[in-house]
């Protein structure tokens, strides 16, 4: 009954919400998404210069590398390429539609996040779905509900047990030894709070992130007489659905619709609250320059589901007759290029995956401090501990659908909640110096 409802809800419930209230948003303010994409990088380059002045909170850009590390995952490389799988061609220029109209639900998180958090004893700050949603429903409980979902939503359990059987096949490590290497990791990362994974992310990101689209393009770049032939095959079937070809069973354009949306949705977390939170801890005091840096997260996110998939058509690879795993298909097109891709990927999945997991985590460390300040740290860490040990040893797809179910509560409540809050969103645009209010 559960895997039904599951279903149902993402095959057609949640990226519909996400399209109305981004249609919504996007025509009231002339879609602000595009016009004001160059001011973006101007933000960034801003902070990139820019040393912190205030002492309390995170440099921006710390804030915003570690919410490309929750966000940029095994998801944008494997989960991804399951879209193209299962809807087609066409998923791709779905995946590109969710970018479009959910980026600007992101910018409406942060804004608000950031506009309603509190100021810790220690200098820092509390934000997110937590304090904006109470504003919105006027309730104490719907905070809680909030809360106690993205306590469940925090331990990744899925791309740990990933990590340690990717680690186990592809470096031949004993199980045992390698679960308890990346149990201490992830460990120290989420002790050391948003600081420490910032700090990781901020590190680790940029580089491997950089290498993934060099190689890409340059994989692209060898098939520029095959782009337009790929682009026209995405948009046909993005509207007509995909036949059987080769190991492709065919796809109809729901299905194109449907897992192009719900894969970039659940790769770019949209309007689940897990970046408002993250961003919160920001030092800027202005939270419409926080929440363009969200945009450009959205950006690259796109870019890098629509990098996985791109090379997998112009290669060819998804057409095999014998159908390869999700987790091989970019692997087995890069290595037509590069050598030495059965190590790097491994690697590549560790650095994402490991990013994701922490960034995760640390949220939900947060959300345990707010259901209990004195000792929801330490409670939530041991449920941690013990929830990782256990998704390596058995199947965890009962799990993933409770986290699944869970995303879908949250996706809910943070798209009303933002409805109801949507005049207190402002949109600028710092080089006209225009200010846009949702009416």
């Amino acid at each position: 009954m559960f895997q039904q409802i599951d279903t149902f809800f993402w095959g057609y419930i949640g990226f519909s919400l996400i399209m109305l209230l981004g249609i919504y948003f996007s025509f009231k303010t002339r879609f602000f998404q595009i016009t004001a994409f160059p001011s973006i990088f101007k933000t960034f380059f801003s902070f990139l210069f820019q040393k912190q002045k205030d002492k309390n909170g995170l440099h921006p850009l710390r804030a915003f590398f570690a919410s490309v590390g929750g966000m940029i995952g095994i998801g944008s490389v494997v989960g991804i390429v399951t879209a193209l799988q299962i809807g087609g061609p066409g998923a791709l220029f779905w995946v590109w539609v969710a970018a479009l109209f959910g980026s600007i639900i992101k910018y409406a998180e942060i804004y608000l996040g950031l506009k309603y958090r509190i100021t810790r004893e220690d200098g820092g700050f509390n934000g997110g779905p937590m304090y904006f949603l109470a504003q919105a429903f006027k309730s104490k409980m719907i905070p809680f509900i909030i809360a106690l979902l993205l306590c469940l939503y925090g331990i990744e359990i899925y791309q740990f047990s990933v990590l340690t059987s990717t680690i186990e096949m592809n470096w031949h490590v004993n199980h045992y030894l390698a679960i308890f290497v990346l149990l201490g990791c992830v460990l120290y990362a989420v002790l050391g709070g948003v600081k420490r994974v910032s700090k990781i992310c901020s590190t680790l990101m940029p580089v491997f992130m950089l290498i993934y689209m060099f190689m890409s393009l340059w994989v692209i770049a060898h098939h520029l007489t095959d782009i337009p032939h790929m682009l026209a095959m995405v948009v046909k079937s993005a509207f007509t659905g995909h036949a059987a070809v080769g190991g492709f069973v065919g796809g109809s354009v729901l299905l194109a619709i449907q897992h192009g949306m719900a894969r970039l949705s659940y790769s770019a977390d949209l309007g689940i609250g897990y970046d408002s939170i993250i961003h919160s801890e920001s030092s800027s005091t202005k939270p419409e320059q926080q929440a363009r840096l969200a945009l450009l997260g959205v950006f690259l996110d796109c870019t890098m589901c629509s990098l996985s998939l791109i090379l997998v058509l112009l290669t060819g690879v998804w057409l095999a007759d014998d159908p390869l795993p999700a987790s091989l298909l970019v692997q087995t097109a890069l290595s037509h290029y590069f050598p030495f891709m059965h190590v790097f990927m491994p690697c590549f999945l560790l650095i994402l995956g490991y990013t994701t997991i922490i960034g995760y985590a640390c949220v939900g460390i947060k959300c345990a401090q707010f259901l209990h300040p004195q000792r929801g740290k330490q409670i939530y860490l041991i449920y941690g501990v013990g929830a990782w040990l256990l998704s390596s040893f058995f199947d965890q797809s009962q799990a993933l659908l409770v986290m699944s179910l869970a995303q879908a509560c949250l996706l809910m409540i943070n798209l009303l909640g933002l409805f109801k809050l949507r005049k207190e969103i402002i949109f600028t645009q710092p080089k006209l110096q225009i200010q846009t209010e949702l009416i």
